[in-house]
């Protein structure tokens, strides 16, 4: 198996001929970027962790024209998408607790939870004379998009297994108490958003999942204000003291990485 990102928490994962594409967002300030999504419109099937607007809102780009034929996502999500005009005729209903087979990948579902921001990240925004003078016009547009794009209880991990290798997938930096989740992943995925300190903050994921290797995404300024290019240099001296055998990956948009 194999993995690209396309920037926030964009993901295309391939194996056997077959790609699956998670949480398509292509956007910094409301405009499209200029990256080559011809990979990505191939893609079998689109799974969505949770339909906030930063995983959700570029949907149609893939499923239109002949692209993507299923999506899947919350029912919650598919209200979202028929509200804010998007093609709902390829939308499958998911929920957390479900398996899935696309190719030769197994799909499952695990509840979550969608990251606290901390005291700090919330100051840092407010306080901060960018909001104000730089990114006022954009930080009105995302007050907008979040109320349209509300979510409930439906925020889920995603394991992905091709059979040899194993992708646990977090939409958001949460997880849910008491929650089966499966141990031993490959790569956990691992939203480098949200809160100060993103690397202390990752060693509670640790002994949850127990992965092989930590991927980090979401750690882009995809919607000033409201997040901001995370400082990462911290990451990997975190995840080698706290797991010395555990590979950690800070990925370059557009590039293919191994599982």
């Amino acid at each position: 198996m194999k993995l690209k990102w396309y920037g926030t928490a964009s993901l295309l994962l391939e194996s056997g001929g077959t790609r699956l594409l998670f949480d398509p967002y292509l956007r910094r300030n409301d405009a499209l970027l200029p990256v080559d999504t011809r990979e990505a419109r191939t893609a079998e099937a689109i799974f969505i962790t949770h339909p906030h607007f930063d995983h959700f809102i570029d949907v149609d780009v893939f499923t239109k024209a002949g692209g993507v034929r299923r999506v899947y996502v919350s029912e919650n999500g598919i209200r979202i998408a028929r509200e804010n005009g998007c093609n709902t005729d390829c939308m499958v209903p998911m929920s957390a607790n479900e398996r899935f087979e696309v190719g030769p990948f197994t799909v499952k579902t695990y509840p979550a939870k969608h990251c606290v921001f901390d005291v700090w990240t919330v100051l840092g925004v407010a306080l901060s004379p960018k909001t104000y003078f730089k990114y006022f016009k954009p930080g009105v547009a995302r007050i907008g998009e979040t109320k349209r794009y509300q979510i409930k209880d439906d925020i889920y991990a995603i394991e992905v297994s091709d059979g040899a290798s194993r992708v646990m997938i977090l939409g958001s930096a949460g997880f849910l108490k008491g929650a089966d989740y499966p141990k031993g992943c490959n790569l956990l995925v691992f939203p480098y958003q949200g809160r100060t300190g993103m690397h202390r903050y990752l060693k509670k994921f640790l002994p949850v999942f127990e992965p092989k290797g930590v991927l980090i995404d979401h750690f882009d300024n995809a919607f000033p204000p409201y997040t901001h290019q995370m400082r990462v240099k911290k990451f990997a001296p975190t995840l080698q003291k706290a797991r010395p055998a555990a590979r950690a990956v800070i990925p370059e948009e557009g590039k293919w990485y191994e599982v």
